[in-house]
């Protein structure tokens, strides 16, 4: 008997400091829900101020919300509010397209042509109608040609003649000439 009621009181002793809670308590759900509502925007240290933790210890209580050997159930609750989420907001492409779509419409309901046009460009790039083509061309005029370098002065002395203030363009290629001669 004695010894049933000493096993009984160690197995409550350790229930009560080990042992994990069943469920969550209403703060721990708030600052669950600020903290994946509010990913990017607050801290979580704010979050959990909000969720009424107490100023002084919120940093610390943030931070064992997010412990999973401390607290799994918070974050495991994290984990399906972040799951639902990112589910609930994830972009396909047809749910991108209708969005545009959507958008296109309300912007000329309103009678605001630039907005829909651009909606209904962007509703183009995705669907793959634009080809979008940067090209980033490197080079020294060293490894130009001679052909090439006489072209490309050429183009530059028309394109920059108005502020050349009275030179020729006899006058100016022939100084550029002579310099590149007197380097080289």
């Amino acid at each position: 008997m004695l010894i049933s009621l000493l096993l009984c009181t160690l197995y409550y002793i350790i229930s009560q400091r080990m042992g994990v809670p069943k469920q969550l308590t209403e703060q721990q759900i708030k600052f669950s829900q600020l903290l994946v509502t509010n990913e990017g925007r607050k801290t979580p240290t704010e979050c959990a101020i909000e969720a009424g933790y107490a100023d002084g210890s919120a940093r610390v209580r943030a931070s064992e919300l997010r412990n999973p050997k401390r607290f799994p159930l918070v974050v495991g609750y994290i984990g399906e509010l972040r799951e639902e989420y990112n589910k609930k907001y994830e972009v396909d492409y047809g749910r991108h397209i209708a969005e545009l779509g959507k958008i296109r419409q309300s912007a000329l309901d309103k009678g605001a042509w630039s907005a829909a046009v651009n909606a209904e460009v962007a509703r183009g790039k995705a669907a793959g109608l634009y080809i979008e083509q940067k090209i980033i061309r490197t080079g020294k005029l060293e490894d130009l040609s001679a052909e090439e370098l006489e072209t490309r002065m050429k183009e530059i002395i028309e394109e920059y003649s108005p502020i050349l203030e009275g030179e020729s363009v006899s006058d100016l290629k022939a100084k550029v000439l002579k310099q590149d001669k007197t380097k080289g």
